[in-house]
């Protein structure tokens, strides 16, 4: 029983050393997160919270402290690239779209 305990003890502590990057709603989006700060060599753990006013459940992102700066510039950086890539997806659709149209006028 003792060494329960003292494993139970030990993750709290790591638990307790890391802080927040980022809360997210979807565990795939976490995951994805995680992977991706741990290719850049950011240790990071997920820690499911309790439910929030909201009424949904959150899955915090965690770094140690002296990770935290360049794991927020590691996710904006994905986010960023993300956002563009939709963009461009986007722009796209809309002009196969556009083309669609005046074919039809022909």
């Amino acid at each position: 029983m003792a060494k329960r305990s003292k494993k139970k003890h030990k993750s709290q502590v790591k638990v307790k050393d890391f802080v927040v990057v980022t809360f997210v709603e979807d565990l795939e989006q976490a995951r994805d997160y995680e992977t991706l700060l741990k290719t850049n060599d950011i240790p990071a753990i997920l820690n499911e919270q309790d439910e929030q006013p909201t009424g949904v459940k959150a899955i915090a992102v965690m770094v140690p402290e002296d990770f935290l700066d360049e794991a927020h510039v590691v996710i904006e950086s994905q986010d960023a690239y993300d956002d563009f890539y939709d963009f461009a997806l986007e722009d796209e659709e809309e002009e196969d779209f556009d083309a669609d149209l005046f074919e039809d006028d022909l």
